[in-house]
């Protein structure tokens, strides 16, 4: 199994509205992906800024490229985040679960 890191960040005004839109638009998107797994979707406010990691789980490489593209390690953004996020990660990390 592979997990996929991804972080972004809000004004911290934006931060339930940003959380919202991750539960009714992104979350689904990753659901119905064949191979996906799971996912962690952790917030906190730092610094006055909204803080977003998503931790998705997926059966293996292949199924993420199905999801983000063969260009796997870019970040996938929806049009609606530009009304949200203060900057964008071009990469995602990639870790093998081993437990």
């Amino acid at each position: 199994m592979i997990a996929r890191i991804w972080h972004g960040k809000t004004k911290v005004e934006d931060y339930e509205v940003y959380t919202e839109f991750m539960i009714k638009t992104a979350i689904p998107d990753y659901e119905k992906t064949q191979g996906f797994v799971k996912l962690s979707f952790l917030r906190n406010i730092k610094n006055n800024e909204g803080h977003f990691t998503l931790i998705t789980y997926w059966e293996n490489l292949e199924v993420i490229k199905n999801f983000a593209g063969e260009d796997f390690e870019k970040a996938k953004y929806y049009p609606e985040d530009e009304q949200f996020l203060l900057e964008f990660e071009e990469k995602v990390e990639h870790f093998e679960v081993f437990a």
